[in-house]
Formats: structure tokens, C-alpha cells, sequence
């Protein structure tokens, strides 16, 4: 099953949207179920990323180009040896989920529980929004 998934982050300064296809392995039935499918990938996806120590690393006028639209640029290298726990991962994001940290939307329709049945189709759009708290004074 094919889906796209946009992810925006409320505390970017730039109106930048990353809207990237995942190919799930199944069809969930649930929230849970597509949170807990696209956490095992990311993790999967990372823990396959070698582990890069060049001798010397630059960046060409281009990459630094295309990296700055995006509001980030950077060697893209991980210097951390240590796998991701998958288990983990997805604890952690039922949990952000549970918290408020961040939102669901099925289709432009926000998704508010986790295990209600979740009617996902080929080429849906996902879209994650993770929520900025504000801290401030109340007087």
C-alpha cells in the first residue's frame, strides 16, 4: 500500500512542507497501527544508514543550495554507532500522540484515537503536524 505522508513542523519560521510516498507493508486498520508502520520504517531506514567517518567532508555550492530550502543544511552523516530500539520508537510516539505533541490528519480529517478502525486507501495523504508548547506567565 502506497501512501504519502506530509510532516510540518508549527515552530518552522518557513512554510516548508515535507510531503514523502511510504510504501507500508500492510493495511492498518487503526492509528496505532499506521503510527506503529511508519515508526518501524524510519527506524529501519536509520539503523540501515552507515556510519560515516570521511576524512574530509564538504558540501558543494549546489548541495547548500537545496539543503537551505529546506531550513537545515548539514553533512547528513550520523556519528552515533548505536541501532534504534523499534519498540521503543513506537512507544514513545503513542505517547507523544497521547500527550498532544502532535496531530493526525487522514485526508484533510483529523484523527483524534488511536483504535478506532482507520479507513486507510491507496495513495491516501497523511499529514503530521507536530505542536509547539509556549511557555509564558499567566499574569
Amino acid at each position: 500500500m502506497k501512501i504519502y505522508v506530509t510532516m510540518k513542523s508549527v515552530s518552522r519560521r518557513k512554510d516548508y512542507l515535507n510531503r514523502k510516498e511510504f510504501v507500508l507493508k500492510s493495511t492498518p486498520q487503526s492509528l496505532r497501527q499506521l503510527i506503529t508502520e511508519i515508526i518501524a520504517l524510519n527506524v529501519e531506514q536509520l539503523n540501515e544508514k552507515k556510519l560515516e567517518k570521511p576524512f574530509l567532508h564538504f558540501l558543494t555550492n549546489e548541495e547548500i543550495v537545496i539543503q537551505s530550502s529546506t531550513g537545515k543544511v548539514g553533512f547528513d552523516t550520523k556519528y552515533n554507532e548505536n541501532k534504534s530500539d523499534e519498540q521503543e520508537a513506537v512507544n514513545t510516539a503513542i505517547q507523544a500522540f497521547r500527550d498532544g505533541l502532535f496531530k493526525v490528519f487522514l485526508n484533510e480529517k483529523e484523527q483524534e484515537a488511536l483504535d478506532i478502525p482507520l479507513l486507510l486507501q491507496d495513495g491516501d495523504e497523511v499529514v503530521f503536524i507536530r505542536l509547539t508548547m509556549l511557555t509564558g506567565r499567566m499574569w
